[in-house]
């Protein structure tokens, strides 16, 4: 197809401005979808994304665009008459005069040649910010998505910053305006504000009841850019993702910047240096469509026979192998996790097979997803299980609830941790650098020259009247205030630094109530800096619990400790003899409780005579728990584990 008749974009916003019910209307709109097909998020594939009403994974569809079709409203709300936003202006004008269509009215550019629309819903929560940094890789252009009613949140400027970064198109887009409390005017200026586009700019729909999609439609055509021209013969294509069929293999999302490709042709993956035979060429539109090729400026997808996920690297180039290109497209920095737990089988038999039930319910999860690591660990306490590394906490609640739901499998969760960085020094003093992941992995205190901790960057956009309790909940945490920015007259956005391991638990869920549900945050790593940091061991009658031993900062460790023996003692059952709790940093114990043991009167029938004989019996009983008590195991709760971070605000 021309060029000029190709458009490349990607649909960005923050959690619940209406990603994927645009996407849903703009299938409508080009007819991709019949009414009788569609659905609310046809796009989200997974039973979590509906149920949870998210997005986890970007999806790409390809739709072909006819000028002169009428776009086409929910069959659910074309017979109810449509509600026009309430402003000051005149109900057919949108922000600064913009003029608002109905939900049928036609293009007015009607002479525009048909066009291929390449466009990819991506995720909204910060923990799949990486999904969308690779989604605008492979476009032009973005829309970007903001509720007309909640206005910017902290991931509107996050995501309109990644889209600036890689010099794309952004449109605007006002969504939900047939909301009662939608203001246009407003939050089209707050836009112009913080984000730099001008008000007159912003596109007023509602991806509820079609209202302004074809005025999008129209600009997206009129608006964004086409692909650019192929500056070699020599075959390009970027891969900006993969999953896996258990049928076909891999099957490897790619976006053509140069040459062509067919099915029979032999590929190169030029990162990995692996080859390939192409057996299938397709485009999801949104239905698995083949083709004959693919040219400059197409996405689709291949199949090549690929066996293991690991054979595809994102953002990697693919090549002719007959006939290769001299360097490979700008790819991808690798998905870094910054979360990490454990994993154990919640109960284990003689033979062991939970465990294999687990290996093999996280092996088949990862061929789906590629930013999740695991790797096999040992406890004492709890057997055999899987040291896993995600991206965030709810990319590892999303990790365990797949595992129990598509693996069968109950797992033990222990408390997530974050990465540190310590410098240790080796033989003949050579100083080195290692990072980890658990605490339990530190080396010894003697060897330990430095320790850092990931520092994140905080940006938390709220109302006006909750800023103290905000900047008192940041200090709390060891933040570091930086800069204050005014939204609008009754919201500001605030920027802390803030240490990763403070903000990875309960942060959110306190600003979140702090707020009344109207705070946002974003975050991401800025760097690793140097603190007075140390490892919090828990000894659990007098056996380390590696699962539970926590690093922490050192002025902190005792307080944290005292706090964390305390939770423990409520959460661990008592057992038939006395359990000593004690938390240990080095050789030094800096806090102990205990868990006293069930006590039988021994002696309730014995009435009077020789007090030797109850001597005898309360000697027999002390024996006999102390016997216990050496071959004894401590049952631990899943929530004990949990208990670790805790930090007693």
């Amino acid at each position: 197809m021309d060029l000029s008749r190709i458009r490349n974009f990607s649909i960005i916003a923050h959690i619940d401005h209406g990603k994927s019910t645009l996407a849903d209307r703009l299938l409508q709109a080009t007819h991709a979808v019949s009414d009788r097909e569609s659905r609310a998020q046809f796009l989200d594939d997974m039973d979590l994304e509906r149920e949870r009403g998210i997005t986890i994974k970007a999806s790409a569809v390809t739709v072909q665009y006819e000028p002169s079709d009428k776009a086409v409203a929910p069959a659910s709300s074309r017979s109810e008459k449509e509600e026009t936003p309430p402003s000051s202006r005149s109900a057919d004008q949108g922000p600064a005069g913009a003029a608002q269509p109905s939900a049928t009215s036609p293009l007015r550019h009607s002479a525009i040649s048909p066009s291929m629309l390449n466009f990819i819903d991506t995720p909204g929560h910060v923990d799949f910010s990486y999904e969308v940094s690779r989604a605008l890789k492979a476009c032009e252009g973005a829309l970007l998505v903001v509720d007309a009613a909640q206005g910017v949140e902290a991931q509107t400027v996050v995501n309109a910053y990644l889209a600036i970064a890689q010099d794309l198109e952004i449109i605007p887009v006002l969504n939900k305006i047939d909301l009662p409390g939608a203001r246009p005017d407003e939050i089209a200026e707050e836009i112009e504000h913080v984000l730099g586009f001008p008000a007159e700019d912003c596109i007023a729909v509602s991806a509820k009841t079609g209202q302004g999609i074809p005025e999008l439609l129209e600009a997206i055509i009129t608006r964004l850019p086409p692909p650019r021209a192929p500056v070699t013969e020599k075959t390009r294509a970027l891969i900006f993702d993969a999953t896996y069929d258990d049928y076909r293999g891999v099957i490897v999302y790619i976006r053509i910047f140069d040459g062509h490709l067919k099915p029979g042709d032999k590929i190169r993956m030029m990162g990995l240096e692996h080859t390939h035979l192409i057996t299938e060429l397709g485009k999801y539109t949104p239905k698995q469509t083949k083709v004959a090729s693919l040219g400059p400026g197409e996405t689709g997808y291949l199949i090549a026979a690929i066996r293991n996920l690991k054979d595809v690297r994102v953002g990697d180039t693919i090549t002719l192998e007959k006939d290769p290109a001299d360097e490979p497209l700008a790819g991808y920095e690798p998905a870094r996790q910054m979360v990490f737990c454990d994993f154990y089988p919640a109960t284990t038999d003689k033979k062991g097979n939970d465990y294999e039930l687990l290996r093999e319910a996280i092996e088949k999860l990862a061929l789906n997803d590629s930013s999740f690591t695991y790797q096999a660990v040992h406890s004492e306490a709890l057997g055999f299980g899987f040291r896993c590394g995600f991206l965030g906490l709810l990319h590892m609640d999303i990790i365990q609830e797949r595992l129990e739901r598509e693996g069968g499998c109950e797992v033990v969760q222990t408390a997530p941790t974050v990465s540190y960085k310590v410098d240790i020094r080796g033989k003949e003093n050579k100083v080195s650098e290692i990072e980890v992941h658990n605490p339990a992995d530190l080396p010894d205190a003697s060897l330990i020259v430095e320790m850092k901790e990931p520092i994140s960057r905080v940006e938390i956009m709220t109302p006006s009247q909750y800023i103290g309790d905000i900047m008192k909940l940041c200090l709390d945490r060891r933040g570091v205030y930086k800069n204050q920015i005014v939204v609008s007259d009754n919201r500001q956005m605030l920027t802390f630094e803030i240490p990763l391991a403070e903000i990875i638990y309960d942060f959110y869920d306190k600003l979140k109530g702090m707020t009344s549900g109207y705070g946002t945050m974003d975050y991401e790593i800025e760097r690793y800096q140097p603190d007075k940091l140390v490892k919090v061991d828990v000894l659990i009658n007098a056996e380390p619990v590696e699962a539970l031993s926590l690093i922490c900062h050192k002025d902190r460790s005792e307080q944290r400790g005292r706090q964390l023996l305390l939770k423990l003692r409520k959460q661990i059952p008592r057992h038939q003899f006395e359990i000593p709790l004690q938390a240990v940093i080095g050789g030094k114990i800096i806090a102990r409780e205990t868990i006293k043991g069930f006590r039988k009167d021994v002696t309730a029938k014995c009435y009077g005579g020789d007090v030797s004989r109850k001597r005898k019996l309360l000697d027999a009983q002390r024996k006999g728990k102390s016997r216990m008590k050496s071959v004894g195991s401590v049952q631990i709760p899943q929530e004990a584990f949990m208990a670790v971070l805790d930090t007693g605000e």
